[in-house]
């Protein structure tokens, strides 16, 4: 078929996959899923981890030399070459599948919104929000997304990737980012209105901000409703991207009355989060964001909740959203009384503060200490440890190699 690579990058891209689909053929690979499933089925297991590197990635591929010329294929031996070096130096417990994902083209009006920043000077710096919702009648602007798939286009996409890898990997469709279903309203609010004044309008006009949430959730709702009706959605239950950090394999999903054909979203998994509340109150987390989030999670088959923010203040709310199983606790959250609420009846999801992977000294000692520090305190609860959020390893890539090998062998010592 047109705009294939040319043949030097279909040998090159060829010649990693097979690579892959070696180490996809390892049995540690199935032990893994098996230990993935019963870990998000609650089964007691060791602590699973994993690292992604994020911001990191730069300077872990500082000195690759990519050889594709034709974009696609650049693309596609970055991602090879990721998963490759995942293998050769971190060897988590990331689940390796002779797949490559094939995006299902979507075409989403949006919300007639866009948000505007205006970015720092420095490399990887912070930026200031400027506010695009500034008068009440501006919620006016706000548009249901109208989302229509474009069948043709995924077809003749997914044909080309399968032509590319010639069978050496299955091309898996996804919707969205590798199968990942989220929705964080608030932290989307704040972009459109500023963090510091959005704070403001939970005091002083409430209900404005309630109406501004019940658009979100209705345009949510529907941009979801019609990847359904259109027959777009796609089981995310295996080597996924889970949450805010995780692998999807669980033998709940999709529902016990599938019987192939259109997925639906009971099906699936689905997450959400309120970052932007990490300091806001129990009371108003509970009224401006989990009282939409919880309607948006509960049409799904399981849930995962929160990413950076510290819940363990809000945790029995949170634990109110009936199809919850997965919840993120963060760096700045307390883990005994995290501990406490959690127990085994859902997955504590841990995030260790990844200022230990960009500080300026690396102290594997502290790293030993501090997870095994956590592991003694959570005996009895279902522990996942998910080094993320890294935007520096300090240009020492070896951190994160020795970060996942420390973390393992203490991970060892807790199986049941």
């Amino acid at each position: 078929m047109s705009d294939l690579p040319s043949p030097q990058d279909l040998h090159v891209l060829r010649e990693l996959a097979r690579r892959v689909a070696e180490i996809a053929a390892l049995p540690e690979q199935a032990e893994k899923a098996d230990l993935w499933a019963r870990h998000n089925d609650l089964e007691r297991t060791r602590p699973l981890v994993l690292v992604f590197p994020e911001g990191s990635w730069s300077e872990l591929a500082a000195d690759w030399t990519m050889v594709c010329e034709h974009p696609l294929a650049r693309q596609l031996e970055r991602d090879l070459r990721t998963r490759l070096y995942c293998w050769e130096h971190l060897r988590d417990d990331n689940v390796f599948e002779a797949v490559v994902n094939c995006p299902i083209a979507i075409r989403n009006t949006g919300y007639g919104i866009q948000a505007a920043r205006t970015a720092a000077d420095l490399e990887k710096g912070a930026y200031h929000i400027d506010p695009v919702l500034v008068a009440e009648s501006d919620i006016e602007q706000i548009r249901i997304p109208e989302v229509t798939v474009d069948w043709a286009k995924t077809r003749q996409d997914e044909a080309r990737l399968r032509e590319i890898f010639a069978g050496i990997l299955d091309v898996r469709l996804t919707v969205g980012w590798g199968g990942h279903i989220g929705w964080a309203p608030m932290d989307q609010f704040a972009l459109w209105r500023g963090i510091d004044q959005l704070y403001l309008d939970l005091i002083e006009r409430p209900e404005w901000v309630h109406a501004v949430m019940g658009k979100l959730l209705a345009g949510r709702v529907a941009e979801i409703e019609a990847l359904e009706a259109q027959g777009a959605l796609q089981l995310n239950n295996r080597n996924h991207y889970n949450g805010s950090g995780g692998v999807g394999y669980t033998r709940q999903l999709p529902a016990a009355d599938y019987a192939g054909g259109p997925v639906r979203c009971r099906d699936l998994w689905a997450m959400a989060t309120a970052q932007i509340f990490s300091e806001v109150s129990p009371a108003m987390h509970e009224e401006f964001a989990l009282t939409y989030e919880r309607q948006f999670l509960e049409r799904f088959g399981l849930a995962n909740y929160g990413c950076c923010e510290p819940l363990h203040r809000k945790l029995d709310a949170v634990c109110r959203i009936r199809n919850l199983r997965r919840i993120s606790i963060s760096p700045w959250a307390d883990i005994e009384q995290s501990a406490a609420i959690l127990q085994d009846r859902y997955v504590f999801s841990w995030k260790p503060n990844p200022a230990i992977i960009a500080a300026t000294t690396w102290q594997p000692d502290r790293v030993r200490a501090e997870i095994r520090s956590f592991c003694e305190r959570t005996r009895g609860c279902i522990t996942d440890i998910i080094m993320k959020d890294t935007h520096t390893c300090n240009r020492e890539p070896n951190r994160l190699h020795e970060w996942v090998r420390i973390a393992l062998e203490v991970a060892r010592e807790f199986a049941p």
